[in-house]
């Protein structure tokens, strides 16, 4: 892969770090900004709803820009309203910033899944969307859980603090290193790209795609009451329950990648199937402090190895559409971002509690895999559909 994909995976780290961090410091926000649970975790929804939007907003608002002034300018303002989020004592402005932060993100990633896809060798475009999601997943072993810790030792503030400082040296390496013609689009007009994207296969990849990753993020957002709420284990345990669901997203986004260029049918519904039992198994076995810890790692695994698997077969189903084919890879993964919190929030609020949002996860894990396999039966395989490599 060219040098230059980590680099740009080093900014995603920062912005995934942002985007997952509040999966420890809810309940410190909540205590702060004096609000509940559930509309702390809105947070979550609310940054989501920013990238579905800002996705194919900011990626039509970037088309005549060079990658290198569209990665730089997005990056600047991230970097800002962090700031922002950090100073302010509002909790009505720190969703404002939420989601201000959210469209710079969603106009970064498109625009950097969209140079991946450029750069990368033939049949190698999930391996170079993979190093991208890698920063995502990076930031869930060392980002989401140090943001916690963070947070328990000097108030998440801190954790906000830092995402801006690490966004820094991300900018003087893309202006270093990204040439400034780098993965430039093609001339392709908007509705030819519209058009793309509108091939049964490519819906009905972001479908899924939308799906599995809501499955992940309804857990996920919730992971810290369900640490010491339901398993009963203290506050100190939560970053390294994140650690561990961070580092089996790593693991499953390298192998998302790989399955994306080159695996079959098989795996990827067999995995959809283990996933779909795996949540059943955690809203189960989360009252039990051995086993939560170590499904959080295997569930990490499974959703991000078949997440990133849908969300990079996009690049594929929708090579008609350069510019906006990161765009809706970016959406899809946080119409999933968004849904799954706030399918979560609603469970809770109906007073089912904390294990009702791995419960939800399983509906929709196993909604996708149905959804999956009846297109796989009437030959629209869509995302599962692998094109060989060598």
């Amino acid at each position: 892969m060219p040098f230059v994909l980590y680099l740009l995976g080093l900014a995603v780290f920062a912005q995934g770090m942002s985007e997952f961090m509040l999966s420890g410091l809810i309940p410190d926000i909540a205590r702060d900004l004096q609000v509940s649970v559930p509309a702390a975790g809105a947070l979550t929804s609310a940054f989501a709803v920013g990238m579905v939007v800002g996705a194919p907003l900011m990626a039509l608002l970037s088309r005549r820009w060079s990658r290198r002034t569209a990665l730089l300018f997005f990056l600047t303002v991230f970097l800002l309203v962090h700031v922002a989020g950090a100073l302010t004592t509002s909790y009505p402005l720190l969703l404002v910033t939420r989601v201000v932060a959210a469209l710079a993100n969603a106009g970064f990633l498109a625009v950097a899944l969209s140079t991946a896809a450029a750069l990368a060798p033939p049949g190698a475009k999930g391996r170079a969307a993979s190093v991208l999601v890698g920063g995502i997943t990076l930031a869930c072993v060392a980002g989401v859980p140090g943001g916690a810790l963070l947070g328990q030792l000097w108030g998440w503030r801190s954790a906000f603090w830092a995402v801006a400082l690490l966004s820094v040296p991300a900018l003087f390496a893309i202006l270093a290193r990204v040439p400034a013609g780098a993965g430039d689009a093609s001339g392709t007009g908007v509705r030819a790209e519209l058009r793309a994207l509108r091939a049964p296969r490519a819906v009905l990849t972001l479908l899924l795609g939308a799906l599995v990753n809501g499955a992940t993020f309804c857990a996920f957002t919730y992971l810290a009451p369900l640490v010491t709420e339901v398993a009963g284990l203290g506050e100190g345990w939560v970053p390294g329950v994140l650690a561990l669901f961070g580092a089996g997203a790593f693991l499953g986004s390298a192998a998302g990648g790989r399955l994306a260029d080159r695996g079959p049918v098989g795996p990827l519904l067999a995995a959809g199937a283990v996933l779909s039992a795996g949540w059943v198994l955690f809203a189960v076995a989360a009252p039990h402090p051995v086993a939560l810890p170590v499904l959080a790692f295997v569930q990490g695994v499974l959703s991000f190895a078949v997440g990133s698997a849908l969300i990079s077969r996009v690049l594929y189903e929708a090579t008609g559409a350069p510019n906006l084919a990161g765009a809706s890879a970016t959406a899809a993964f946080n119409v999933g971002a968004a849904l799954g919190p706030w399918l979560g929030g609603i469970a809770i609020a109906a007073s089912l509690g904390y294990r009702s949002p791995p419960a939800v996860s399983a509906v929709l894990s196993a909604l996708a895999l149905v959804v999956a396999v009846a297109a796989a039966r009437v030959g629209r395989p869509g995302a599962v559909v692998v094109e060989p490599t060598r």
